[in-house]
């Protein structure tokens, strides 16, 4: 809950006027503000990365909480600090917390704020309905990537009037507008293609087009990057390590976005990383979309996959103009500083700039699910 007191406001919950915002009566200077990254998966490090080189830019600090066992704690590097229990935690006392995921708990100190773990790929939940969109009541601020997410998240927080939405661009995708990458080298001058695909039974496309891709590897005619969701199951995995080549490697990494940059082309399902590889304005050829659009090649046929990959290499007109058009309603901001509109948000909302006209609901269910998961009972 927001309540205004001596010209700003104070999250009742989580925040005490002395931790938002101290300033030491002596000196007046404001001291570090500490941030918190909540996560559960292992990609979450490359998602939040950008956004900890800009809060340490600004003289502030980062402390890591990794929870479940889908996380990998060796991935974290030697000058990143992680939590090593909810206790600690609170003792931290972030002013915000950041969530590339779907959850956090209501008894963490701070600011709660929404960075996604990719972009809209249009998949349906249980209900039918679009999963991005799924309101969970645990958020107070969602940093949104473009116009097309934007608008409905705006709607959404008229409805429920718990959050607040601001449309910063994705942490990201900042090292893939602000660095160099994919230079060729002689070994490398052929053309690659780099397959993704998601993991879920329904939607993947590696099982079914393993032997076609064989097949094409073997021809020299490209050469092919394989990666994959970090929850696909283990037997597809193995398959494609089986068919390596020196015409095709298969990659595991918590960072696809060097493999972004030096494709020439993405074949890819209905994984949202086929957007961050649009972004740059490559093509991107996919089998068996969910809701295939003109800025994407198509195909329900493996044998129709040879002749799509070379359709997509010379870059019709057409398609690149729809591609652009893409681009412009998903994530137009491409300077590399989407960090710093997020702190920017952050900083706005403590400050009292950006109000939420109600608190957010009890979520009694969820809380108790999340504590249990945790194994923390305590205030």
């Amino acid at each position: 809950m927001l309540s205004k007191r001596n010209g700003f406001f104070v999250m009742f919950e989580n925040l005490t006027p002395r931790r938002l915002r101290t300033i030491d009566s002596e000196t007046s200077l404001m001291t570090v503000k500490k941030y918190l990254f909540f996560i559960s998966q292992n990609y979450s490090f490359a998602i939040l990365r950008p956004l900890q080189k800009a809060i340490e830019s600004r003289g502030g600090e980062v402390r890591w909480y990794l929870y479940g066992s889908e996380v990998n704690h060796t991935f974290l590097q030697e000058n990143e600090i992680k939590l090593e229990s909810i206790k600690a935690v609170k003792a931290y006392h972030p002013i915000a917390v950041f969530v590339p995921g779907n959850t956090v708990p209501a008894f963490i100190p701070g600011l709660k704020v929404a960075v996604f773990h990719g972009f809209n790929s249009g998949k349906l939940n249980r209900r039918g309905f679009e999963d991005h969109f799924n309101i969970r009541g645990c958020f107070d601020l969602y940093c949104t990537q473009g116009p097309n997410t934007t608008k409905t998240f705006q709607a959404l927080a008229k409805k429920h009037g718990h959050f607040s939405v601001v449309e910063t661009g994705w942490p990201t995708l900042d090292p893939l507008f602000s660095s160099v990458g994919g230079k060729r080298t002689e070994e490398n001058a052929k053309p690659t293609v780099l397959m993704c695909s998601t993991f879920s039974r329904n939607l993947t496309c590696a099982p079914i087009l393993l032997n076609t891709i064989k097949q094409l590897s073997q021809s020299g005619k490209w050469h092919w990057k394989i990666q994959f969701h970090p929850k696909m199951d283990a037997a597809i995995v193995e398959n494609y390590k089986a068919i390596q080549s020196e015409n095709l490697t298969f990659i595991e990494t918590d960072d696809v976005i060097p493999l972004l940059q030096e494709a020439d082309v993405m074949l890819c399902d209905t994984s949202s990383v086929l957007i961050m590889f649009l972004l740059q304005g490559k093509p991107v050829v996919t089998f068996n979309n969910i809701s295939p659009s003109d800025y994407l090649l198509d195909i329900n046929t493996p044998e129709n996959l040879e002749s799509a990959l070379e359709v997509a290499l010379s870059q019709p007109k057409d398609l690149m103009c729809n591609i652009n058009k893409f681009i412009s309603e998903t994530h137009p901001k491409q300077d590399g500083l989407s960090s710093q509109r997020v702190l920017d948000a952050v900083d706005r909302m403590l400050n009292g700039e950006i109000v939420n006209v109600k608190r957010k609901p009890l979520n009694i269910i969820r809380a108790f699910k999340l504590r249990r998961s945790l194994g923390y009972w305590g205030l």
